[in-house]
């Protein structure tokens, strides 16, 4: 059977396995028992989302089971690369069982993630890929087809209209960002020609440097009729349209963080592109765990389908599961 015998029903190979499987699943956690596993988090974030990572990974980690499984958080509004460099070589140094990172797609980091792997600590990025390094998997958005599914809502709302459109990142170096806005501006192009794209980047999400950044970018002429911002910020950006008089017929947001949650309430944004971020990150935690044979192996995890969230829609906080 194992050999691949000939003349073995389907139905035997199917007991065999799912045997087998159970087996494996047993010898884990009876490898795990008494485990202490250590995990990091380096996160380049604004507060509003890095609070929501760390939220979801305490929420999950009581549900891994298998072992008792410590994260340990590095969190920053901005990591220059420099910083990011020093965190994970600490972090080579002082040994990981593994590190959820979420950090500009620059040459040297690239590099120090590979010397990671190299060293036996496995690296899962977050939202934004680093796809070209040895890092086990991604877990996040689907980041093209949240920017296909912003244009075709801008679409459904604008339709023939003239007008301009505000497409804003929080960072040029974020490859997560850069796939959304490619994607978006392919299908805008497709569904609305008549339609021109004013593209900003810059402020890093943060509340008074995308204000700034956008202020200098903004052509006092031209009325901006759709939104779609892919790095956050948004507060910031309604606050500076709306100084110039102007507020959108559409706004197309991500995240269902603290900030997004209550401008949707109030009808600021009419869409917020949503993922589950507890399921992102206990699929990280379930490759860590198998990057150590502590449980069955795992396929590469799978991008998490976006969700649109509207002001009709907005699922309730889940409590926050404690051990």
């Amino acid at each position: 059977m194992l050999n691949n015998r000939a003349h073995v029903s389907a139905q035997t190979r199917q007991r065999v396995t799912a045997a087998i499987q159970e087996l494996e699943a047993q010898e884990a956690q009876l490898a795990a028992r008494g485990r202490r596993l250590f995990f990091d988090f380096v996160v380049e974030a604004p507060t509003r989302f890095s609070r929501e990572v760390k939220t979801a990974a305490e929420a999950v980690l009581p549900r891994i089971g298998t072992a008792v499984c410590r994260p340990r958080f590095l969190l920053q509004d901005q990591m220059p690369e420099a910083e990011v460099l020093k965190a994970l070589e600490r972090i080579q140094k002082r040994g990981s069982h593994g590190l959820c990172l979420k950090a500009r797609d620059t040459e040297k980091i690239r590099a120090a993630v590979n010397r990671l792997v190299a060293a036996g600590i496995p690296v899962i990025t977050l939202v934004t890929d680093l796809p070209t390094t040895d890092r086990r998997a991604y877990v996040g958005l689907d980041n093209a087809g949240a920017g296909r599914t912003a244009a075709y809502l801008i679409y459904k709302t604008l339709g023939t209209e003239r007008g301009q459109v505000l497409a804003s990142r929080s960072h040029g170096a974020f490859l997560g960002e850069e796939e959304r806005e490619q994607a978006f501006l392919q299908a805008l192009r497709s569904y609305c020609p008549q339609l021109t794209v004013l593209t900003t980047e810059g402020g890093g999400g943060l509340g008074f440097e995308t204000s700034r950044m956008l202020e200098q970018s903004l052509d006092s002429s031209a009325a901006i009729m759709a939104v779609y911002s892919m790095g956050g910020g948004n507060r910031a950006i309604l606050q500076t349209l709306a100084e110039r008089g102007q507020r959108p017929d559409v706004y197309v947001a991500h995240d269902l963080d603290q900030e997004n949650r209550a401008l949707l309430q109030t009808g600021q944004l009419d869409y917020v592109l949503h993922h589950d971020l507890q399921h992102d990150i206990a699929g990280a935690f379930h490759q860590f765990l198998a990057h150590h044979r502590l449980t069955t192996e795992l396929d590469e995890s799978q991008a998490s389908t976006v969700q649109v969230l509207t002001p009709a829609n907005i699922p309730m906080r889940p409590p926050l599961s404690r051990p």
